[in-house]
């Protein structure tokens, strides 16, 4: 019997425009087909194996043995797996070809030494474990039927069913070789073609992310850690559209056994817009270009509208349901798809989207007449609203409030704005932006700082700290040196700072409400504490930097990939998984600290 892992046991394979998650025992516990947002077929990971799997390893009579050893093939996404028995050692390659067609994917088991005799289980539950398939055999493959659904599994060992699950039994000798392909077509379709050549498959895949990679700028010390963080972004954009998901996977809890449970498969701008600066800065002119385009087609010409996210495509009704027949990744309730959080209010994107743009026409992506356009009309939205409340960068569910991160950020939407008049490439009322950007400015300092502690506030009016203010340096707000920012870092270390150094985003209220609205706790926020490692290099602080960096790097899993956070008590990654969010500022204080020369030798 299966149970679903530790979220840092689970590895990532992906074609861009849809993931699998698989175990380090050989299941895979997560696939949705044949978009990041669609219904998965495998949903083991929110529930039982009663809602989907697919296992492949070595016969265990004590049921699925862990993998002994696994990795990434070089700088590919194509995964790994080797198990040590007492009759021999045998492999299993898993990966997703980037899609030509159908998506499919592939697992070849290949036999290192010995005899070793390995089972195939396979149990398709579409509808995110909801419905039973129709299975039968249509020349000589088995094809699993239900509703617009339908997958096949291609394979020369022989299949039978039992128990509504899929098998072959088979041993590998070394050597030898046994490919499993799995592909999924709209039911009223053709079948999908067989995949005749897995192996090519193979050298493509891998030869398609040896030549991506090559066209990494960064050459320093860290250079494994980026190299994986910018393969898994790059596995979080859908190609199709150049959209890119926060994360492949949904309600995996911030806090195990709580509510904190929410749906990431969906285009944020906030992250979209700092992945689209950590591409820039790594060398990855197309997929910014791509994802800029993206932004004006989701947008259109209705700015005044925008939202904090769309669909992959660009979809704007992305309503919100529970799933009450999941019981939820080790019993945390509820399971949830869609995202209510789409309607809500969070002033912070304009200054985002701003920035983006704005680092995409310094850094010479071509231009684009519409993008300034699009940031004329955002400024000119941005000058009627930025003294409004607003849900904030966290999307709280509590009630809105004058957000400090939220002003921020209007302000770096003004005066990234004035820079471009400035520079003559677009017309604009100069003057009046700059006496907005300076009543902006004014009414942070004065509304949202705390003299008597010299530190910001999370809101105007607040005692309470966040770890958004972490960014007023970076943003330009004001200069690393000033006593207000160094304040801010100090205090922030120390009330929001858990034992092992890592930093939570807010104070959170146990048993009560808090300030999000929501009961209970979680963990250290991964991209906070990657942001205080950056303000501590900034500041001087460099080798305590530096430190932190290399503890957080010490959190990633085996293959190098990290969770939306850490879990301080448990010791283990919790939130959804891998997370852009916490992979961009892997990539920023990389290059920070390689630029300051403050690494270890």
């Amino acid at each position: 019997m299966h149970v679903a892992g530790r979220i840092e046991d689970y590895a990532l394979i992906g074609d861009m425009q849809t993931a699998a998650l698989v175990c380090r025992d050989g299941t895979v516990d997560w696939l949705c087909l044949p978009r990041f947002d669609s219904p998965a077929v495998f949903a083991g990971l929110l529930g039982t194996e009663e809602h989907g799997f697919w296992r492949m390893g070595p016969v265990n009579g004590n049921g699925p043995k862990q993998a002994d050893r696994r990795r990434y093939r070089g700088d590919s996404l194509v995964l790994e797996s080797e198990w040590d028995t007492p009759r021999g050692t045998v492999r299993v390659i898993d990966f997703m070809p980037p899609r030509d067609g159908a998506p499919q994917v592939i697992r070849i088991v290949e036999g290192v030494s010995g005899r070793v005799p390995m089972r195939s289980e396979l149990r398709m539950r579409f509808a995110y474990g909801w419905v039973v398939p129709w299975v039968h055999k249509v020349d000589g493959r088995t094809v699993a039927v239900a509703g617009p659904d339908s997958v096949w599994l291609d394979t020369s060992v022989e299949t039978y069913g039992k128990d509504l699950t899929t098998y072959s039994d088979f041993t590998v000798a070394p050597g030898e070789r046994i490919a499993f392909t799995l592909s999924w077509q709209p039911s009223h379709h053709q079948p999908p073609a067989a995949a005749a050549d897995p192996e090519g498959a193979l050298e493509a895949t891998e030869e398609f992310w040896r030549e991506w990679v090559e066209h990494c700028t960064y050459h320093g010390p860290y250079r494994d850690a980026v190299v994986r963080s910018l393969i898994t972004l790059k596995a979080l954009t859908y190609a199709p559209t150049g959209g890119i998901v926060a994360a492949p996977t949904t309600s995996l809890p911030e806090c195990i056994g709580g509510i904190r449970n929410w749906d990431y498969r969906f285009t944020w701008l906030r992250d979209a817009a700092i992945t689209l600066s950590s591409l820039l800065r790594t060398g990855y002119r197309e997929e910014a270009r791509a994802w800029r385009e993206w932004l004006l087609r989701a947008v259109a010409g209705d700015p005044e509208n925008l939202q904090i996210m769309y669909g992959i495509a660009g979809e704007r009704e992305l309503g919100e349901n529970e799933l009450n027949w999941l019981p939820g990744y080790e019993n945390s309730r509820p399971v949830r798809v869609g995202n209510g959080a789409a309607g809500q209010l969070q002033l912070d994107v304009y200054g985002e989207v701003t920035e983006a743009l704005h680092l995409a026409h310094m850094t010479g992506l071509a231009r684009n007449d519409y993008a300034s356009l699009l940031q004329i009309k955002l400024i000119q939205w941005v000058e009627k609203h930025w003294d409004e409340p607003d849900e904030g960068i966290w999307e709280v569910r509590g009630p809105r409030r004058h957000f400090v991160h939220s002003k921020v950020m209007t302000w770096v939407a003004v005066d990234r704005t004035v820079k471009l008049i400035e520079s003559g490439d677009v017309d604009g009322p100069l003057d009046r932006w700059k006496d907005l950007r300076e009543t902006i400015h004014r009414d942070v300092c004065e509304k949202g700082y705390d003299k008597e502690r010299n530190t910001f506030t999370q809101s105007y009016g607040s005692e309470e700290l966040d770890a958004s203010l972490l960014l007023i340096p970076q943003m330009g707000f004001l200069p690393p040196d000033d006593k207000r920012v160094i304040g801010t870092i100090e205090a922030i270390q120390r009330e929001l700072g858990t034992e092992d150094g890592f930093i939570l985003r807010y104070p959170t209220a146990g048993e009560g409400l808090g300030v999000d609205g929501l009961e209970g706790d979680e963990g250290a926020f991964l991209a906070c504490s990657f942001w205080l490692a950056d303000d501590l290099a900034m500041i001087g602080r460099v080798e305590e930097a530096r430190k932190l960096f290399e503890k957080l790097l010490s959190l990633r899993n085996d293959l190098g990939l990290l969770a939306e956070e850490w879990d301080p008590r448990l010791k283990r990654q919790v939130g959804n998984f891998p997370q852009a969010f916490s992979h961009v500022p892997l990539i920023d204080t990389a290059l920070r600290l390689t630029a300051s020369g403050a690494y270890g030798g």
